[in-house]
Protein backbone atom coordinates (compact mmCIF):
# COMPACT_ATOMS: atom_id res chain seq x y z
CA UNK A 1 0.00 0.00 0.00
CA UNK A 2 2.74 2.31 0.38
CA UNK A 3 4.19 1.58 -3.08
CA UNK A 4 0.37 2.30 -4.21
CA UNK A 5 0.17 5.57 -2.64
CA UNK A 6 3.21 6.89 -4.06
CA UNK A 7 2.64 5.94 -7.10
CA UNK A 8 -0.81 7.38 -7.11
CA UNK A 9 1.36 10.82 -5.96
CA UNK A 10 3.57 10.77 -8.72
CA UNK A 11 0.90 9.41 -11.66
CA UNK A 12 -1.43 12.57 -10.09
CA UNK A 13 1.81 14.85 -10.74
CA UNK A 14 2.07 13.43 -14.27
CA UNK A 15 -1.11 13.69 -15.53
CA UNK A 16 -0.70 17.52 -14.76
CA UNK A 17 1.75 18.07 -17.32
CA UNK A 18 0.67 18.96 -20.56
CA UNK A 19 0.85 16.88 -23.28
CA UNK A 20 -0.51 15.62 -26.75
CA UNK A 21 -3.53 14.26 -25.36
CA UNK A 22 -4.15 17.71 -23.51
CA UNK A 23 -4.27 19.46 -26.63
CA UNK A 24 -6.58 17.16 -28.38
CA UNK A 25 -8.74 17.62 -25.26
CA UNK A 26 -8.64 21.48 -25.72
CA UNK A 27 -8.70 21.29 -29.66
CA UNK A 28 -12.26 18.90 -29.48
CA UNK A 29 -13.68 20.83 -26.88
CA UNK A 30 -13.29 23.93 -28.69
CA UNK A 31 -14.35 22.51 -31.50
CA UNK A 32 -17.34 20.79 -30.33
CA UNK A 33 -18.25 21.79 -26.91
CA UNK A 34 -18.49 20.08 -23.76
CA UNK A 35 -20.10 17.18 -24.73
CA UNK A 36 -17.03 16.32 -27.64
CA UNK A 37 -14.37 17.16 -25.27
CA UNK A 38 -15.75 14.83 -22.38
CA UNK A 39 -15.58 11.86 -25.27
CA UNK A 40 -12.06 12.90 -26.28
CA UNK A 41 -10.95 12.11 -22.02
CA UNK A 42 -12.99 9.04 -22.43
CA UNK A 43 -11.35 7.66 -25.22
CA UNK A 44 -7.77 8.24 -24.11
CA UNK A 45 -8.52 6.58 -20.65
CA UNK A 46 -9.86 3.59 -23.14
CA UNK A 47 -6.86 3.52 -24.93
CA UNK A 48 -4.91 3.85 -21.07
CA UNK A 49 -6.57 0.81 -20.25
CA UNK A 50 -5.40 -1.05 -23.27
CA UNK A 51 -2.17 0.11 -23.18
CA UNK A 52 -1.67 -0.36 -19.23
CA UNK A 53 -3.12 -4.33 -19.87
CA UNK A 54 -0.81 -4.74 -22.36
CA UNK A 55 1.83 -3.34 -20.81
CA UNK A 56 0.92 -5.72 -17.42
CA UNK A 57 0.74 -8.66 -19.84
CA UNK A 58 3.88 -8.32 -21.08
CA UNK A 59 2.57 -7.69 -24.29
CA UNK A 60 4.16 -4.01 -24.43
CA UNK A 61 7.65 -5.39 -24.32
CA UNK A 62 6.91 -7.36 -27.50
CA UNK A 63 6.02 -4.17 -29.16
CA UNK A 64 9.05 -2.05 -28.20
CA UNK A 65 11.18 -4.93 -29.24
CA UNK A 66 10.04 -5.90 -32.32
CA UNK A 67 11.77 -2.79 -34.20
CA UNK A 68 9.75 -2.23 -37.30
CA UNK A 69 6.31 -2.72 -35.15
CA UNK A 70 7.64 -0.11 -32.81
CA UNK A 71 8.32 2.66 -35.73
CA UNK A 72 5.13 1.67 -37.40
CA UNK A 73 3.11 2.52 -34.64
CA UNK A 74 5.52 6.02 -33.82
CA UNK A 75 4.58 7.52 -37.57
CA UNK A 76 1.69 6.44 -37.26
CA UNK A 77 1.32 8.73 -34.29
CA UNK A 78 3.53 11.25 -35.33
CA UNK A 79 1.45 11.79 -38.71
CA UNK A 80 -1.93 11.74 -36.94
CA UNK A 81 -0.56 14.52 -34.65
CA UNK A 82 0.54 16.57 -37.20
CA UNK A 83 -2.74 15.89 -39.24
CA UNK A 84 -4.71 17.50 -36.17
CA UNK A 85 -2.42 20.06 -35.99
CA UNK A 86 -3.08 20.99 -39.08
CA UNK A 87 -7.20 21.19 -39.08
CA UNK A 88 -6.64 23.36 -36.12
CA UNK A 89 -4.17 26.02 -37.93
CA UNK A 90 -6.73 25.53 -41.31
CA UNK A 91 -9.34 26.49 -38.95
CA UNK A 92 -7.27 29.29 -37.10
CA UNK A 93 -6.29 31.16 -40.26
CA UNK A 94 -10.16 30.74 -42.24
CA UNK A 95 -11.66 31.92 -38.68
CA UNK A 96 -15.11 30.24 -39.91
CA UNK A 97 -17.14 28.63 -36.60
CA UNK A 98 -19.61 27.24 -37.24
CA UNK A 99 -22.59 27.83 -34.01
CA UNK A 100 -20.31 29.91 -31.81
CA UNK A 101 -22.18 30.70 -29.07
CA UNK A 102 -23.59 27.25 -29.31
CA UNK A 103 -20.96 24.60 -27.49
CA UNK A 104 -21.59 21.38 -29.27
CA UNK A 105 -21.69 20.70 -32.82
CA UNK A 106 -23.90 17.59 -34.71
CA UNK A 107 -24.68 14.04 -33.69
CA UNK A 108 -20.93 12.85 -34.39
CA UNK A 109 -19.26 14.78 -31.93
CA UNK A 110 -19.18 12.11 -29.56
CA UNK A 111 -18.01 9.70 -31.75
CA UNK A 112 -15.06 11.95 -33.55
CA UNK A 113 -14.24 13.07 -30.41
CA UNK A 114 -13.80 9.73 -28.66
CA UNK A 115 -12.13 8.55 -31.69
CA UNK A 116 -9.54 11.47 -32.14
CA UNK A 117 -8.93 10.42 -28.72
CA UNK A 118 -7.79 7.24 -28.23
CA UNK A 119 -5.89 7.34 -31.25
CA UNK A 120 -3.77 9.91 -30.12
CA UNK A 121 -3.15 8.50 -27.31
CA UNK A 122 -2.47 4.42 -28.85
CA UNK A 123 -0.62 5.55 -31.52
CA UNK A 124 1.92 7.12 -28.74
CA UNK A 125 4.88 3.87 -28.27
CA UNK A 126 6.14 6.24 -25.09
CA UNK A 127 3.09 5.39 -23.08
CA UNK A 128 4.11 1.48 -23.38
CA UNK A 129 7.24 2.70 -22.51
CA UNK A 130 5.93 4.54 -19.72
CA UNK A 131 4.45 1.94 -18.17
CA UNK A 132 6.90 -0.72 -18.69
CA UNK A 133 9.66 1.34 -17.16
CA UNK A 134 7.85 3.41 -14.16
CA UNK A 135 5.51 0.68 -12.73
CA UNK A 136 7.82 -1.94 -11.87
CA UNK A 137 10.16 1.07 -9.67
CA UNK A 138 6.88 0.77 -7.02
CA UNK A 139 6.25 -3.06 -7.43
CA UNK A 140 9.12 -4.66 -8.12
CA UNK A 141 9.40 -7.43 -11.17
CA UNK A 142 7.69 -10.24 -9.87
CA UNK A 143 4.70 -8.11 -9.06
CA UNK A 144 1.21 -9.87 -10.21
CA UNK A 145 -0.35 -9.07 -13.35
CA UNK A 146 -3.80 -8.07 -11.86
CA UNK A 147 -1.66 -5.38 -9.61
CA UNK A 148 0.01 -4.42 -12.62
CA UNK A 149 -3.57 -3.46 -14.15
CA UNK A 150 -5.16 -2.27 -10.99
CA UNK A 151 -2.12 0.44 -10.96
CA UNK A 152 -2.28 1.09 -14.83
CA UNK A 153 -5.98 1.92 -14.43
CA UNK A 154 -5.69 4.12 -11.11
CA UNK A 155 -2.70 6.36 -13.62
CA UNK A 156 -5.88 5.97 -16.48
CA UNK A 157 -8.86 7.00 -13.85
CA UNK A 158 -6.47 10.11 -12.76
CA UNK A 159 -5.76 11.30 -16.19
CA UNK A 160 -9.50 11.02 -16.99
CA UNK A 161 -10.40 13.15 -14.19
CA UNK A 162 -7.97 16.05 -14.70
CA UNK A 163 -9.22 15.83 -18.42
CA UNK A 164 -12.57 16.14 -17.01
CA UNK A 165 -11.52 19.20 -14.79
CA UNK A 166 -9.98 20.67 -18.21
CA UNK A 167 -13.44 20.58 -19.90
CA UNK A 168 -15.64 21.80 -17.49
CA UNK A 169 -13.34 24.67 -17.15
CA UNK A 170 -12.96 25.67 -20.48
CA UNK A 171 -17.22 25.08 -20.92
CA UNK A 172 -17.39 27.37 -18.51
CA UNK A 173 -15.70 30.11 -19.79
CA UNK A 174 -17.25 29.10 -23.25
CA UNK A 175 -18.35 32.93 -23.70
CA UNK A 176 -15.15 34.18 -23.85
CA UNK A 177 -13.75 31.42 -25.40
CA UNK A 178 -16.27 31.33 -28.53
CA UNK A 179 -15.47 34.88 -29.17
CA UNK A 180 -13.62 34.48 -32.90
CA UNK A 181 -10.72 36.50 -31.92
CA UNK A 182 -9.93 34.29 -29.08
CA UNK A 183 -10.83 31.19 -30.62
CA UNK A 184 -8.71 31.69 -33.23
CA UNK A 185 -5.88 32.44 -31.15
CA UNK A 186 -6.75 29.39 -29.35
CA UNK A 187 -7.06 27.52 -32.13
CA UNK A 188 -3.50 28.54 -33.55
CA UNK A 189 -1.75 27.76 -29.71
CA UNK A 190 -3.11 24.32 -30.07
CA UNK A 191 -2.23 23.39 -33.60
CA UNK A 192 1.82 25.01 -32.62
CA UNK A 193 1.15 22.16 -29.26
CA UNK A 194 0.52 19.59 -31.32
CA UNK A 195 2.77 19.98 -34.32
CA UNK A 196 5.57 20.73 -31.71
CA UNK A 197 4.23 17.28 -30.28
CA UNK A 198 4.54 15.60 -33.24
CA UNK A 199 8.19 16.63 -34.44
CA UNK A 200 9.64 15.76 -30.62
CA UNK A 201 8.08 12.56 -31.36
CA UNK A 202 9.84 12.58 -35.06
CA UNK A 203 13.08 13.83 -33.52
CA UNK A 204 12.88 11.32 -30.00
CA UNK A 205 14.86 8.32 -31.29
CA UNK A 206 14.78 6.26 -28.19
Amino acid sequence: MSGYGSFVVFAAVLVLVPGADTAVVIRNTLAGGRRRGTWSALGITASNVVQGTAAAAGLAAVVLRVEPLFQTIRWLGIAYLVFLGIQSLRSAVRGDYADLAGGTVGGGAALRGFRQGFLSNITNPKVLAFYLAVLPQFLGPDAAVPVLVAFALTHAVLGLGWSLVMVAGLHRARRVLTRRPVRRALDALTACALLGFGARLALDRS
